[in-house]
């Protein structure tokens, strides 16, 4: 089993709502991606999404972009993320964390390959934004054979067929999106989330979190009352990328620690 389950339990002991945070593994620099997880988990992260730099990052909008092509400058592609996520996890045995990236660096080292390298390196979760699950059951079960969870979007689009479908592969959690659009997009609508997820919910058993357009702690506690957990990733981004070179780890976990605050305020629906 992975880390997840066992996470999303101890959040719901404790009436919390979990957080997770993405960066792109590389921005703004690989020797800083260690040190960037480590404070996210400081301020307040229960999860660490880590992005695999890939050339084409069809679902993520400009932020994003930029930081991928930062990474992918610096050198680091899914072999290097793998690393880093091994690095990490020689520093810290509890908090999860999940690979999110897209199809083409994992068919090039092999699927049986990357599930097996994945596991060594202590990943948790694995999102790959570009498998359908009608055509992933081969992949999932690999992931579960090296106790990895297989995690995988739903939108407002999705019909009855893919939530059926998702609800019998994934495990650990499942990733709503919560608008038409890419990462980082501002038209949040939380009262279609709300309206959406009652449907999701009566297939899927599993914990949702819910991401893209989340750019604030007004906007995060709005979806956490609806949600078991709030994913922000432009809005991390854009708190290093405008930082001086020497304030961006500490105004990652600034923003983060603002979010976690918002999350754990006494006025979030439990």
């Amino acid at each position: 089993m992975s880390r997840i389950q066992p996470r999303f339990e101890q959040l719901a002991r404790a009436g919390r709502k979990g957080l997770i945070p993405y960066i792109a593994a590389g921005d703004p620099s690989p020797e800083t991606t260690v040190p960037l997880m480590q404070a996210l988990v400081r301020a307040g992260a229960d999860f660490i999404e880590l992005g695999v730099p890939f050339s084409d990052p069809m679902a993520d909008g400009p932020v994003i972009q930029r930081a991928v092509e930062r990474a992918i400058r610096n050198g680091v592609g899914l072999v290097q993320t793998l690393e880093l996520a091994r690095q990490f996890r020689a520093t810290d045995a509890d908090t999860p964390v999940v690979l999110m990236g897209y199809a083409n660096p994992i068919e090039r080292m092999g699927q049986g390959a990357f599930a097996a390298a994945a596991a060594a390196a202590g990943v948790d979760g694995v999102l790959v934004v570009d498998y359908p699950p009608e055509e992933c059951g081969d992949f999932a079960a690999l992931l579960k054979a090296q106790g990895i969870d297989p995690i995988f979007l739903l939108a407002p689009t999705s019909p009855r067929e893919r939530i059926e479908r998702v609800a019998q592969l994934a495990s650990g959690w499942v990733y709503y999106v919560s608008l038409k659009g890419t990462t980082g997009a501002g038209h949040l609508n939380v009262d279609s989330v709300a309206a959406a997820l009652p449907a999701i919910r009566e297939k899927v058993k599993l914990p949702i979190g819910v991401g893209f357009g989340i750019r604030d702690a007004a906007s995060a506690r709005a979806v956490a009352a609806v949600a078991d957990a709030v994913v922000i990733g432009a809005r991390v981004i854009q708190a290093i990328e405008d930082a001086p070179a020497e304030r961006k780890i500490d105004a990652a976990g600034e923003f983060v620690a603002s979010i976690r605050a918002a999350l754990d305020a006494k006025e979030v629906a439990r």
